[in-house]
């Protein structure tokens, strides 16, 4: 395949599955111009890998797992350097909206912090439950056995119902 070629299908499989990527780097990342930056990060490893990509997986297979690399790898870059530069929390600059959020948006609200508390595997493993993958394809994505798979989605499913009860 010619350069061209590769180029087209290349951007022709991002443009399919873009939506990995977004949903991706919004659970990982709060702050917009980080989700960007994110964004690039994981399109640059899918390219340099996008030579070796063999057709075992399917392509959202293939790309949720780069993803999700680069964003774990990210996260924990970006928690070292917070750690360390100790900001102002990014609450403080944010305006409040006056309307009331109603109980289902409260208890999402809590849901997506209770999720972004997580460890970071824990994080990727809801991310792909609640995208509604079979534990097959979490396992092939994440890198673990199905059942691996099925016994720690289990066990976070308890824990956030646990930490949503004794709220």
């Amino acid at each position: 395949m010619n350069a061209t070629d590769k180029s087209a299908l290349f951007l022709s499989v991002i443009e399919s599955h873009k939506g990995i990527l977004y949903k991706v780097a919004n659970s990982y990342c709060k702050d917009s111009e980080d989700r960007k930056d994110l964004i690039q990060e994981m399109m640059v490893q899918l390219w340099k890998s996008f030579e070796s990509y063999t057709d075992q997986y399917k392509y959202s297979t293939w790309i949720y797992r780069i993803a999700l690399n680069v964003a774990i790898s990210f996260y924990r870059k970006e928690n070292r350097r917070k750690e360390i530069a100790n900001p102002l929390d990014d609450d403080i600059l944010n305006v409040s909206d006056t309307t009331m959020p109603t109980e289902k948006e409260q208890n999402l609200a809590v849901l997506h912090q209770f999720i972004a508390e997580l460890k970071e595997l824990d994080k990727a493993l809801m991310l792909l439950y609640l995208e509604e993958k079979s534990h097959k394809e979490i396992a092939e994505i994440i890198g673990i056995s199905e059942t691996n798979a099925a016994t720690k989605i289990g066990k976070i499913k308890a824990l956030l119902k646990q930490k949503f009860s004794s709220r």
